[in-house]
Formats: C-alpha cells, sequence, structure tokens
C-alpha cells in the first residue's frame, strides 16, 4: 500500500497491543438470524438442525486454527478462546429455560406473545419448571442437554484422573500453572501440529465446575496433552 493512493489508510491504523499473558476471546454473532429461522422454518426455542450446523462449522474454524483453544456456543452465537467462557454457561440454563417456557406457553397454551413476557416477569427458575410440569406435563430435566448447557468444543486428549494415589484431589490450573514462558517460532509451530493431530470434540456438559477443567488441564494450560490409546 506504501506509495498508492490507498496509504492514507495508514493514518486510521492505531497502535494497539494485547496485554501479555491474557486470553484473547473472539465472540462471533449470527447475522440476520431472524430472517435465517423464517426462511428454514427453525423450531422455537430450539432448532436441533440449526444447533448442529453451527456446531460443525465451529469444528472446521477450531480445525483451521490450532491456537483455538476451547470454543462455547449457545444460542445464534459461539465464543473462541485464543491460547474465558465460564459464565456462560449459566446464561445458557437461564435464557434457554425461560425460552422453553415462554414459547411453550404461546405454542401449546395459546397465548399471545404479550400475555407471555408479561405473566412470565418477575418470576425464578422454580416458577418456569412448575409452569411447563403443571400446565403442558413437561419436565425441564428431560430437555436435550444441548439445550441447557450449550456445546463446548475443545481438543480431545487423555483425561486426567481428579483424584491422585493419595485419595487428595488434583490441583487446580490456577494453583500449579506457572507463568507463561516465551517460546520461540518454531517451538510454537511444534505445538500448532501437535495441537492439529488432536480431534476436535463436541461436549454438553457443565462447565462451571472445577472438574471438567481439572480433568483437562491441556486447555488452560496451552500444552498439548497424550492423545488417547
Amino acid at each position: 500500500m506504501a506509495n498508492s493512493k490507498y496509504e492514507y489508510v495508514k493514518a486510521f491504523e492505531q497502535p494497539d497491543a494485547l496485554l501479555p499473558s491474557t486470553w484473547i476471546v473472539v465472540r462471533i454473532d449470527g447475522r440476520g438470524f431472524h430472517k435465517l429461522s423464517d426462511r428454514y422454518g427453525f423450531k422455537k426455542p430450539n432448532d436441533r438442525r440449526a444447533l448442529d450446523l453451527m456446531n460443525a462449522a465451529a469444528v472446521e474454524v477450531m480445525k483451521e486454527l490450532p491456537d483455538l483453544c476451547i470454543a462455547y456456543g449457545v444460542s445464534d452465537e459461539y465464543r473462541s478462546v485464543l491460547n474465558y467462557t465460564l459464565p456462560y454457561g449459566v446464561d445458557c440454563h437461564i435464557n434457554n429455560l425461560y425460552n422453553t417456557t415462554f414459547w411453550t406457553m404461546v405454542q401449546q397454551g395459546g397465548m399471545s406473545n404479550t400475555d407471555a413476557e408479561r405473566e412470565l416477569q418477575g418470576t425464578v427458575s422454580s416458577d418456569k419448571n412448575e409452569i411447563l410440569f403443571k400446565r403442558f406435563g413437561i419436565n425441564y430435566n428431560n430437555e436435550e442437554e444441548i439445550y441447557k448447557k450449550g456445546s463446548v468444543l475443545y481438543r480431545q486428549y487423555q483425561l486426567e484422573d481428579t483424584r491422585s494415589s493419595t485419595g487428595h484431589q488434583v490441583e487446580t490450573e490456577e494453583e500449579t500453572a506457572p507463568v507463561q514462558e516465551q517460546i520461540s517460532k518454531s517451538q510454537q509451530e511444534k505445538l500448532r501440529k501437535l495441537r492439529q493431530k488432536a480431534q476436535v470434540v463436541i461436549d454438553h456438559v457443565d462447565i462451571i465446575k472445577d472438574e471438567f477443567w481439572q480433568r483437562r488441564l491441556w486447555i488452560l494450560s496451552g500444552k498439548p496433552g497424550k492423545l488417547p490409546v
């Protein structure tokens, strides 16, 4: 671009630098999602076809970019983390319970959107569960895990044993992780190749509890684990 008519663009560049030893989070939100939903007749509040398509796309992105260590998908968006995601597991449950109750009241209960929204104002989880069960015979606990917990993608290595040989719980990554080291470009490339050998898996599990992270220490450490036998 130098010495061309586009050189003026350089004047708009800002030398922003990322803080060292911090997580880089990329949020990919749906564009024109309502139009897409209407065009293909997606079911409300959840359509498994749409979620499976979104997950398949996310898997291909992780395969293409080995520096991505984990991705979390819920509703029409994905959050990918480069070498942070925790609070969104709670959001997924809260939002899905509300949406499930709302659309059940509209679709099966014959209520208008306005009336259903008004009745749900100020309700807590137990209230919504009661509406679903007593009015419509729906046990929310029986809903598919993908709807309640979202989708978490990561590279699969051998899981850690959460109990040591002495019976003590394995230390958390926060307690054991050393200060991040500077590594050479050749070492970085070697790590990328190791990550590319690992299978990218889709899970629908609780990522709030410590056990998920204790059994998958490679996610936070950035160092590839042992491939499953």
